[in-house]
């Protein structure tokens, strides 16, 4: 058994622990560091992992698959980028040129994915409202195990065949799948939007809604730049909020001062 057959292994594995690990408990964090750099421990070039790594890192930055949104998969990106660039010996520009289409490739597979859970949610519904729980409970990994192979599928084929393929893959998929993937990816965000302004208090800080929505749309200023404004006002609500209170004790504690005065006259 050679050692690239060991370390071909090990990766497919690795694929499929840091995204069940990413649904459970999270000993590793699934970012594009932390893949690259358990990769290059893999493959015996720790250094170029986190090289790798921390390339696609910075590429995500700003980037969250908020409400139902589906993005790139960095993390995935970096794993196959980095197993490849040590394995052909290429660096870093084989490893982006083939991770970018990996991530962007696996948007296609995470709303399918998604679209798939739905029925899988209603199965487990419909099973706890007839009582049978070890059913539902044998339910439940199914939707993580098919986010799984979403990651394994990917890199079992390029593990074994080569990089090529995935390039390959992109051109065989009819355009009209793509498109109406295109469609359902742009529609779960909506959703999820939805349902985080239908728990949160949206009607009581419709105000910050605005300033956010002014902020994006009009001055395309970057959710970065967003998160910062939002981050600040919430400080200084903080910290008025924080005054309210001292003074509201202060003048409760004066007022009880008073009445002991009025007592003892």
């Amino acid at each position: 058994m050679s050692i690239e057959f060991i370390q071909n292994i090990l990766v497919i594995l690795l694929s499929a622990y840091v995204v069940m690990d990413n649904l459970g408990i999270t000993i590793f964090n699934y970012w594009a560091v932390t893949t690259g750099m358990l990769v290059g421990l893999i493959m015996g070039d720790i250094n170029t992992g986190l090289l790798i790594g921390g390339t696609f890192q910075l590429m995500s930055l700003g980037v969250a698959g908020l409400g139902g949104a589906s993005v790139p998969d960095y993390g995935l990106a970096a794993l196959v980028g980095t197993f490849l660039a040590i394995r052909t010996g290429s660096g870093l520009s084989t490893a982006v040129a083939v991770g970018l289409p990996v991530g962007l490739l696996a948007i296609n597979f995470d709303v399918l994915v998604k679209i798939l859970n739905n029925f899988v949610a209603h199965k487990m519904q419909r099973l706890a409202h007839e009582g049978k729980y070890k059913q539902m409970l044998l339910w439940g990994w199914i939707g993580p195990i098919m986010f799984m192979l979403k990651s394994v599928i990917i890199v079992t084929i390029i593990v074994t065949v080569g990089p090529g393929v995935i390039k390959s893959i992109l051109n065989i998929i009819p355009q009209w799948v793509t498109d109406g993937l295109n469609i359902a990816g742009g529609m779960l965000p909506v959703l999820g939007i939805a349902l985080l302004l239908h728990y949160m208090p949206a009607k009581k800080y419709l105000w910050a809604v605005l300033i956010g929505f002014v902020l994006s749309t009009y001055l395309k200023v970057p959710i970065i730049g967003v998160s910062i404004v939002g981050a600040a006002a919430a400080i200084l609500i903080y910290q008025s909020k924080a005054e309210e209170i001292v003074t509201s004790k202060e003048k409760m504690s004066s007022l009880s001062i008073i009445n002991e005065g009025d007592y003892d006259e």
